[in-house]
């Protein structure tokens, strides 16, 4: 069988991925894994660090005097509900959860949403949740669908997931102008036994220049506790 990625490999020489997310299982079968990192090119952008708020991951301004427009960079980006570990690279989060709530699945809650309006570059909304029962996992890109207005809604379900390995999707191919959306399903990457071993070589695989925050999640199939690592270029 063929070896496993690792992120640096797949990220080699690409400096703007945007923002990822990988969802996947460790290499002893028994928690759950998920990172979500976020880059930045813009000192707006860049403005950004991960905090923690009980089970949830936020985005918060470094520097709250540069902030500027915060609709598409402040959202939660991460939470708990029930069974179910939701991650998303926008406020579509806050729809999941609401129709979670509701009873929908997380198929349903996303088709009231679409990608970003940043012209030109109309970023995709990329989104993951994962079934803390048995591990298995849903990765999801909102996408524009070329020259169209129209939103391409693709969902990705992994119900076997083989241990010590995840998958890694991304909002961008790599950099560019305008910048090239994310194409193909998802990529297979590897997961580490140890969480801040494996956030370390996440952090690692990022361009030094453009890389802002991320946070790495473990959680125990069978107990449901987690651990968390947020590492942050700026203060805490």
């Amino acid at each position: 069988m063929a070896e496993v990625p690792t992120l640096q490999t797949i990220l080699a020489g690409n400096t703007y991925p945007g923002r990822g997310i990988i969802l996947g299982l460790t290499p002893d079968g028994r928690r759950a894994a998920m990172a979500y990192f976020i880059m930045g090119r813009s000192r707006h952008s860049q403005n950004r660090i991960f905090v923690r708020e009980g089970e949830d991951i936020r985005t918060e301004a470094f520097d709250p005097s540069l902030l500027r427009d915060p609709s598409l960079i402040i959202y939660r980006a991460a939470a708990m509900a029930g069974d179910k570990a939701i991650v998303a690279n926008g406020d579509q989060s806050e729809t999941i959860l609401e129709g979670l709530s509701r009873g929908l699945d997380f198929t349903e809650t996303l088709n009231a949403r679409t990608y970003e309006p940043d012209m030109p570059h109309f970023t995709p909304r990329i989104s993951g949740i994962i079934d803390t029962s048995d591990g298995s996992f849903t990765l999801s890109i909102l996408k524009k669908a070329g020259d169209s207005d129209d939103c391409l809604r693709l969902f990705y379900h992994y119900e076997h997931v083989t241990a010590g390995t995840g998958r890694f999707i991304s909002t961008y191919q790599h950099d560019g102008s305008p910048l090239p959306t994310f194409a193909g399903a998802p990529k297979a990457v590897c997961v580490d036994n140890d969480l801040k071993t494996w956030a370390a070589s996440l952090w690692e695989a990022l361009d030094g220049s453009n890389r802002i925050s991320l946070f790495a999640r473990f959680i125990d199939l069978e107990t449901k506790t987690s651990e968390t690592e947020v590492i942050n270029r700026y203060g805490r």
